[in-house]
């Protein structure tokens, strides 16, 4: 397994840039960009100028926030400027965000993202040879391409495409027509195992080959030096699974383990943003079910027992103030195993 990190949720472009030198020196494989308070691509630009050797990834950007052809020339610009060292993560976002936040069409998601993704390629391949750009999809149509807009071949080639999927159907698309999965945090190994690995395998057709394909998971991560401080990462684990398992996309990982009424329960309390009550419903099983804890030894054996067949790329989740030392502390034994 290769080791990632991830830049702040709410880190601005400054701060990213720090971020992945900081990544870069130790000795991480890849640093992810979130898109939340910030665009993405900004952030990803200044980390590409401050880096020589570490991958960069957008994690997520907002594809339906954008059409094909503008995310295109976004891709296409980091990869020059990273040298080739960039990967497009992009993800669907959900329907209220992309009507109400960003104005912009909702409808079949994993039959408007696989549509998508290949008018991606189309635009792509069009500046690569110079023939006549001609796609026509069920969602997007791009039929014009002049030589004066066009970059034309970039010289590494173009970006892979990392999706990130949760359902079985946007997860049939990833592996039909992108490089990786970008596995959501609120995954379990029983649901890669079950519902994920055979998805992709079907996605990719009558083989199911997954050689060259990359699946990526941020592990939820309980880290403390003492009683106190594993309490308070485990308060921050258990709200943030809270959060995440009230969205009605990620039900079916709950489902999956007999939770479903719990998604809804969580769901409910949401609307009336009762967050600490939600923390609350989130017990010991569930916890587990989510999240490796304990000494830096034992997080990093649990997650190469429940991971390493399962999952190519690897990061630490911590969404409470975790101490630098064990994180790295994890790492190096990560490396190690």
């Amino acid at each position: 397994m290769r080791v990632d990190t991830t830049g702040g949720f709410s880190a601005g472009p400054l701060e990213t840039e720090a971020t992945a030198v900081e990544a870069e020196r130790d000795g991480y494989d890849t640093v992810s960009v979130p898109e939340t308070s910030h665009d993405a691509f900004v952030a990803l630009a200044l980390a590409a100028r401050a880096t020589s050797r570490i991958r960069l990834q957008s994690a997520i950007a907002v594809a339906f926030a954008r059409n094909p052809m503008t995310l295109a020339y976004q891709a296409n610009d980091i990869a020059l400027i990273s040298g080739g060292r960039f990967d497009l993560g992009i993800g669907s976002q959900v329907k209220p965000h992309i009507e109400r936040r960003f104005g912009m069409p909702w409808s079949r998601p994993a039959a408007r993202m696989e549509d998508y993704v290949r008018a991606l390629h189309a635009i792509w391949d069009a500046w690569a040879t110079g023939d006549r750009l001609r796609y026509e999809g069920e969602f997007y149509s791009h039929t014009l391409m002049t030589e004066f807009f066009s970059p034309g071949t970039n010289p590494h080639g173009r970006p892979p495409v990392m999706l990130a999927a949760v359902g079985e159907r946007m997860t049939e698309v990833a592996g039909r027509v992108t490089d990786g999965l970008l596995a959501h945090s609120l995954t379990s190994p029983s649901y890669l195992a079950d519902v994920t690995l055979p998805a992709l395998r079907r996605g990719r057709g009558e083989h199911g080959d997954l050689a060259g394909f990359d699946v990526c998971l941020p592990v939820f991560t309980v880290l403390g030096t003492d009683a106190d401080a594993r309490a308070a990462a485990e308060a921050g684990v258990r709200r943030q699974i809270a959060f995440y398992a009230s969205t009605p996309p990620y039900r079916p990982v709950l489902e999956h383990h007999g939770r479903g009424e719990l998604a809804d329960r969580l769901n409910g309390l949401s609307r009336q943003q009762a967050w600490d009550e939600m923390a609350g419903l989130i017990d010991d099983d569930v916890l587990d079910l989510f999240a490796v804890a304990g000494a830096p030894q034992e997080v990093a054996a649990g997650i190469a027992g429940r991971y390493r067949d399962l999952v190519d790329r690897i990061s630490l989740y911590t969404p409470y103030d975790a101490d630098p030392a064990l994180v790295s502390d994890v790492v190096t034994r990560l490396r190690a195993a």
